[in-house]
């Protein structure tokens, strides 16, 4: 009976309507065919409407004035974040006097021995290796200022995102709750987590580390409930029917089987509070991103590059060392008597030092790079910059680029009617999600015009689609061939594993030494930027596909070619629907940062908003920036993932 009722529910309909896609085209199609010429008869002009803007400027202009006028006699700052600005401070000056007084030879020997301890003797020879070449560049001091905001900003990170880690993985309620505020966290560009610290508690360190907890904690806390979460049920009850309490149960058996899941976290924690810390100089974090930042004011590249290597080094170091920490075995009572072996060493080196009054890098042993890079950049921008015969140079290419594809894209999206914007984000949304999705979307992109920065945001977004489009090309021709060749992965393996670990700040340099500034050097160091991560996730998913399907269709007399266009390429859709998501996001962090290098839109507004004191002007930029990744995710979004996440 029920048989046949549902073969009677498809008489009638043609076949091609009962797949879900198809019906979802139909139904946009009758839905564009009654609003178009309904919002085109209302809303015949393609701009925004200024009835729809809502003016924040005079309520945020008052907001900061009153911030500021009572920073120094309201209770809330007196006796709540005054209290918390002056313990980070003093955090931060405490680990920077004691990385001073241990000299440069002390921290290399604690560095490398932690390393030693952790992987071996190969990666310790590299960290020693890592923190002379600091010092050799003559950034021995900006290196431990930048270590000590990263000392107190991964310590409160990883107490902050364990804690809430530890409440969702033994809460559903707060699981359920944490959820969507983490997802939304971990889109946001960088640079949308500045301006409000910078409201409350001004420019300086305070604010810099700040930024870089709440930015750098949502991976601790997604790691942490997903360890305990995923903790091996058997083992649970078998603890649980020896009659161990909770907490007993929590100690001996969910936090140790989480291991991995929680130094996973760490590892991602290290590297996100890098990368912020060195975007923090913006708002006073001094360090090396200050170096950084000042540098490429001026255009220096020399300096730029002096301070920006280091800070690969850090990453490359931390991401190592942390890595092997979480695929090691666990502590044991000789793994303990090493570690104090190796404690005692770095203290005597320490010591030394001390004794012997060496405890600041020696000025004879500093190799000043800026000049020679300089001259090497004078050269390209003579012989590469222009004028190159039949190529025309990286200038030119970059001026190609701005006016043949920048103009026209960003004219074209600025010339659509905003109602029809809203239509093509909602259609988009929809087709890859739910109807929830495409509401969120919707309304995301709706509130960047009640800001009233409609046409800056549109140029940003054509920003992140331009250079979208070139790291999908670039990372789907690469995955490809790091797919169907084992020799072709082991060589993009470690070049891969640099890019990924590096800030975003970094990219900056090479692109301004090339290209000069402007939209185009922001967009070539957005594509450089996620292009790592869409040849990764590519190569993956195209690895990961069933055997058997491929043994299948070669018996069938398939090609190569037959093979990766009607089998690997259908089967890891998901994956390269994940890639697409992945460039998307990470290309937006960047564009906004592109605004340092002349990449305008909201990345300017954000700068100048810091640079000027214009709050408002800054925080609705901000705001923006927060909506457009918002609605850009849910878009590029797969559904398997988002069912997956729960979102």
């Amino acid at each position: 009976m029920a048989t046949a009722t549902a073969a009677a529910s498809h008489v009638g309909v043609p076949a091609f309507l009962r797949r879900r896609a198809v019906r979802k085209l139909a139904l946009l199609a009758l839905a564009a065919a009654v609003l178009v010429p309904l919002a085109d008869a209302r809303w015949a002009s393609g701009t925004w409407p200024h009835a729809l803007t809502v003016d924040l400027t005079e309520p945020l202009g008052r907001a900061s004035d009153w911030i500021i006028d009572n920073r120094d006699s309201h209770p809330l700052f007196l006796y709540f974040f005054g209290y918390v600005s002056n313990a980070v401070v003093l955090a931060v000056r405490g680990v920077y006097l004691v990385l001073l007084a241990a000299g440069w030879a002390g921290v290399t020997a604690a560095a490398a021995l932690v390393a030693w301890r952790v992987a071996g003797v190969r990666l310790a020879a590299g960290t020693a290796v890592a923190f002379l070449v600091c010092g050799l560049l003559g950034m021995w001091v900006p290196t431990m200022q930048t270590l000590a905001l990263m000392v107190v900003a991964v310590l409160a990170s990883v107490v902050l995102g364990a804690l809430l880690g530890l409440a969702a993985g033994l809460s559903d309620r707060t699981h359920r709750a944490l959820r969507p505020i983490l997802d939304t966290m971990q889109v946001l560009p960088a640079f949308a987590y500045l301006l409000p610290v910078v409201l409350v508690f001004g420019i300086g360190v305070p604010a810099a580390v700040l930024a870089t907890v709440v930015y750098a904690a949502p991976p601790m806390a997604r790691l942490t409930a997903l360890g305990l979460r995923d903790a091996d049920g058997g083992v649970l009850e078998a603890v649980e029917s020896l009659g161990a309490t909770a907490r007993q149960r929590l100690l001996t058996a969910r936090l140790p089987l989480a291991r991995k899941e929680l130094l996973l976290g760490l590892n991602q924690t290290i590297m996100m509070a890098l990368s912020m810390a060195v975007i923090a100089s913006v708002i006073g974090a001094g360090g090396l991103g200050d170096r950084v930042y000042q540098a490429l004011a001026s255009v220096d590249v020399g300096a730029a590059l002096a301070a920006g290597i280091p800070i690969v080094l850090l990453a490359v170091v931390l991401d190592r060392v942390t890595g092997a920490a979480g695929e090691g075995p666990g502590a044991d009572g000789s793994r303990r008597a090493g570690w104090a072996y190796a404690a005692a060493a770095a203290v005597a080196v320490a010591l030394a030092g001390r004794f012997t009054h060496r405890l600041d890098w020696p000025d004879a042993w500093t190799v000043h790079i800026a000049a020679p890079v300089n001259r090497v950049v004078d050269w390209m921008t003579d012989h590469l910059y222009s004028g190159v015969p039949y190529l025309g140079g990286t200038a030119d290419w970059a001026g190609h680029f701005t006016t043949w594809v920048l103009d026209p894209l960003r004219d074209g999206l600025q010339w659509l009617p905003w109602w029809s914007v809203l239509l093509i984000v909602a259609a988009l949304a929809w087709l890859i999600g739910t109807w929830r999705t495409a509401l969120t979307a919707v309304l995301a992109m709706a509130a960047i015009g009640v800001l009233g920065v409609w046409k800056p945001s549109l140029d940003t977004l054509a920003q992140v689609l331009a250079a979208v489009a070139v790291t999908l090309v670039l990372g789907f021709a690469t995955g490809v061939a790091a797919a169907r060749s084992d020799r072709v992965e082991r060589l993009l393996r470690p070049v891969l594993d640099v890019f990924q670990t590096m800030p975003q700040f970094v990219y900056l340099i090479p692109v301004v030494a090339l290209f000069g500034v402007g939209r185009a050097p922001a967009v070539a160091a957005a594509v450089v930027y996620a292009l790592p991560a869409v040849v990764r996730i590519t190569t993956q998913g195209l690895r990961a596909v069933d055997p058997a399907a491929l043994e299948s269709a070669r018996s069938l007399g398939a090609t190569g070619g037959q093979q990766l266009r009607q089998v690997q390429l259908p089967l890891a859709r998901p994956a390269l629907l994940l890639a697409v998501n992945q460039g998307v996001v990470l290309v937006l962090a960047v564009v906004i940062i592109g605004g340092l290098v002349g990449g305008g839109a909201l990345g300017y507004d954000v700068v100048f908003g810091l640079a000027q004191g214009d709050l408002a002007t800054g925080l609705v930029a901000g705001a923006a920036i927060v909506c457009l990744g918002l609605m850009l995710d849910r878009v590029t979004q797969p559904t398997g993932r988002r069912a997956k996440k729960g979102a």
